[in-house]
């Protein structure tokens, strides 16, 4: 964990997870979906007769769902993504990226164990993203992660998609939790901005899929592996009261 996260320290009961709920962002926080979603955005691009893009550049625009991917995706190509266009390329992307949902997708390390450890802790999961739910299920369903979860909400099942804070919300209903009582991991903006204004506390990873730096995002706490997971929630539940967020 990073050095600045000093309240880690301090050994916490892990009855603190008891009934709490952690809402996980999916692309870029639980499973490394980069590499599929590069390979099929690169494969519209050459359709529409673009030069594909590295995979690094590619990697930072993922987490804003499939319509923005492609919309930055061709801009940095050279050519906007024209609007009459737009539906029938994000159609066949879906398509696309649906085929190939994880040939080389795969959860980062120690996330399965990490989920086992909350759910024994008695800690209700979520999953709150930008993907669409159907191609969100599909994912977790290929690798085996959908039984961790109590509730899967894609952008498409949420009142607004992230950053607006009901999508954090409908989550943790949707498992059952208690706002109070909850965390929002994930990687990006989106996550920190909507978490925050649904005054949840919010855990960000450093690995996952960002332009600016994580340390500027927001978060009320930063990791650098996922197996840090559990006791970074558990100071985050005892330092931040109901409605409140910051440490």
């Amino acid at each position: 964990m990073h050095a600045q996260n000093d309240i880690l320290a301090a050994p916490i009961p892990n009855e603190i997870l008891n009934g709490a709920t952690i809402a996980f962002d999916l692309d870029g926080t639980l499973v490394d979906t980069a590499p599929d979603l590069v390979a099929s955005l690169n494969i519209i691009l050459a359709e529409e007769g673009l030069p594909p893009l590295p995979f690094d550049d590619v990697r930072k625009m993922v987490g804003r769902g499939a319509k923005a991917l492609l919309e930055r995706g061709f801009a940095a190509a050279g050519a906007p993504l024209d609007a009459d266009q737009a539906p029938l390329l994000v159609e066949r992307f879906i398509a696309l990226y649906l085929g190939r949902i994880a040939h080389e997708s795969a959860p980062f390390p120690d996330v399965v164990d990490t989920l086992i450890a909350l759910r024994a802790a008695g800690a209700k999961l979520a999953v709150c993203t930008n993907k669409l739910t159907h191609l969100s299920v599909a994912l977790l369903d290929a690798l085996d992660l959908t039984r961790h979860f109590d509730a899967v909400v894609g952008a498409d099942s949420a009142p607004a998609a992230k950053p607006d804070p009901r999508h954090v919300l409908a989550t943790i209903a949707a498992a059952g939790g208690d706002p109070a009582r909850a965390v929002m991991v994930g990687d990006s903006i989106n996550d920190a901005l909507a978490a925050k204004a649904a005054k949840v506390p919010t855990l960000l990873v450093t690995f996952g899929y960002t332009e600016a730096p994580v340390e500027t995002l927001g978060g009320d706490l930063l990791i650098d592996a996922f197996s840090d997971v559990p006791s970074a929630c558990i100071a985050l539940l005892t330092s931040c009261g109901p409605g409140t967020t910051g440490l």
